[in-house]
């Protein structure tokens, strides 16, 4: 006697077209064809985040080299990855790939916040995303432990440029002389 195969229904590809179509007020990031809410930041996350872009923001503007903008702001890396990092800076020869209010391709640097509910995301799916499609510089902020890390891209992979626990500072690779003191951004 035969047994009847039964598939399991296949999980939709979100594409960038779905993501648009979008018509809820939510949140959301498309991870490899998987559309992920994003729940709304908490108060020690948004404090740190105003407080580090401040910084970014003050060094760019001065030196004239580009743009920083922060989250909400769609980052389309490919038809099924769109992010939506905390803070991203943009450089002058790549503001050229802003169109429509959204960036087509990789940011020079980019800075995600860890929350609990983001770790395996930030520390895992897009640090592998981010060096996969050419993000020259990637800041990891772990509030909880006061930690930051400042991840470079060298032939196609990151390395860890800098990192601070507690106190001490970071450095940037691709913005030259930017750096952070811990005790700046995490009080």
């Amino acid at each position: 006697m035969k047994e009847a195969v039964v598939e399991r229904p296949k999980e939709k590809v979100w594409t960038y077209e779905d993501y648009l179509r979008l018509t809820d007020d939510k949140r959301y990031e498309l991870i490899n064809g998987r559309l992920k809410e994003m729940p709304a930041p908490s108060f020690e996350h948004q404090v740190i985040s105003r407080d580090l872009e401040f910084l970014l923001w003050g060094y760019v503007k001065e030196s004239g080299i580009g743009q920083v903008i922060d989250a909400p702001f769609d980052v389309i890396l490919s038809e099924t990855v769109v992010v939506q990092p905390d803070i991203v800076f943009i450089s002058s020869d790549n503001l050229k790939n802003v169109k429509d209010g959204r960036l087509f391709g990789p940011p020079d640097l980019v800075v995600e916040i860890v929350s609990p509910t983001s770790y395996v995301r930030d520390r895992y799916e897009k640090f592998a995303l981010y060096e996969m499609y050419g993000v020259k510089e990637y800041w990891i902020v772990y509030p909880e432990m006061k930690v930051v890390e400042v991840w470079c891209l060298k032939g196609g992979k990151y390395v860890l440029h800098t990192v601070a626990v507690g106190s001490g500072e970071v450095e940037s690779c691709v913005l030259k002389g930017f750096k952070v003191k811990l005790e700046e951004v995490m009080k």
